[in-house]
């Protein structure tokens, strides 16, 4: 049923599901669009995608049976205003955006009605601390979770992705998109915030003091380069997490600032014995 796909955003992502189709056996046609033009030759040269479109128009016009938004979610929010009127009832419109009750919201009121394109909202809990279509690969969502906030009743386009999806390796989750962003600000976007805090607050701490920063890169380990490694995350990558999930990110933040007051207060009494025995409790689980 899934013959053509367009990919709008052939960075990391985008470029690797124009991989991972590949991979799966999709004998389809998939086109790509990127305002970067460089990364758009960079998806097209290592085969992510067989036709690059050269604007924003030939999007528009596109007969592609599914159009994939793999851009930050500001931009997905904008597509989606573009694409609403253009589109029709026998195309899919689907996302891999990292917050999804905006998303949700607009796809409730623009899509999955009488003439108008569906739409499945959907996240991939898959990526890198850099991004670009250089570090594509077709096995980049091997054994992750992919996540859906489904809007309206699904039919046979919907089902058909689903299904592409599993052949990626994937495995799919259902979830309320309130329910989504809430659960995703503690275990993604939150790690994200406090590996940023740490890296920058180590740069500004021994930033004039190049003996400090030496022994600190010499004796870091393992421990300090696994909790920063975060950090390298560039701040386009994040920008959009923080303005359209700010309230559940900003209670997680204050939430971990209250434990770390708690641990400091208890660094010479046995609660901080209670504290590594909660931390192993949820490592075994």
């Amino acid at each position: 049923m899934i013959q053509r796909v367009t990919i709008v955003g052939t960075g990391l992502i985008g470029a690797s599901v124009g991989l991972a189709l590949k991979a799966s056996g999709f004998k389809g046609k998939i086109f790509g669009y990127d305002t970067n033009a460089e990364e758009l030759a960079t998806a097209l040269k290592r085969g992510a995608i067989d036709e690059a479109l050269k604007s924003r128009e030939a999007v528009l016009l596109t007969d592609a049976d599914v159009v994939i938004l793999a851009t930050p979610v500001l931009p997905i929010l904008d597509w989606m205003e573009q694409l609403a009127p253009r589109l029709n009832e026998h195309q899919l419109v689907t996302d891999v955006g990292s917050t999804k009750r905006e998303i949700w919201a607009k796809a409730a009121q623009l899509f999955n009605q009488e003439g108008r394109a569906r739409f499945l909202p959907g996240h991939p809990m898959a990526g890198k601390e850099s991004g670009g279509a250089a570090l594509a690969e077709a096995k980049l969502f091997h054994g992750a979770t992919w996540l859906f906030t489904p809007v309206a009743e699904e039919g046979e386009l919907e089902s058909a992705w689903r299904d592409l999806v599993k052949q990626f390796g994937a495995q799919i989750r259902d979830m309320d998109p309130k329910r989504h962003d809430e659960v995703c600000a503690w275990v993604s976007h939150l790690p994200q915030m406090m590996s940023t805090a740490l890296a920058a607050l180590l740069h500004e701490t021994f930033a004039d003091d190049p003996e400090g920063l030496a022994a600190v890169q010499a004796i870091g380990g393992r421990a300090l380069r696994e909790t920063t490694r975060l950090g390298a995350s560039p701040y386009s990558m994040w920008r959009d997490v923080a303005l359209t999930n700010t309230a559940a990110v900003a209670q997680t933040l204050s939430a971990l600032e209250q434990r770390l007051a708690h641990v400091r207060e208890n660094l010479r009494t046995p609660e901080l014995r209670e504290e590594f025995a909660k931390a192993n409790q949820f490592r075994k689980q």
